[in-house]
């Protein structure tokens, strides 16, 4: 499973819709509104590494309001609660 943590930048008037809208899209896992320099806090969690650019290019940074994304590329998990439903998800085959 690769995890990608996407910071969206985003229209000031239109944060709900678009973290609603973001929320919809197939390999997002959560959204969350923060305090910052940036509006959306997106987790996209895909199994292939094509499928982020699916998700982050073709889908995220598309939604109207969107103004910029900036994504970080997770490469461990060290939250027990991450591994917990990581195995949970049948991922340790």
């Amino acid at each position: 499973m690769l995890t990608a943590i996407v910071l969206i930048d985003t229209v000031a008037d239109r944060i709900p819709e678009v973290a609603e809208a973001v929320a919809e899209i197939p390999g997002v896992s959560e959204v969350y509104s923060v305090t910052g320099d940036i509006d959306l806090v997106a987790l996209v969690r895909v199994r292939e590494h094509d499928r982020l650019a699916d998700v982050i290019a073709d889908k995220i940074s598309k939604v109207e309001g969107v103004v910029r994304t900036q994504t970080y590329i997770a490469f461990r998990a060290y939250s027990k609660t991450d591994l917990e439903q990581a195995f949970d998800l049948g991922l340790d085959d």
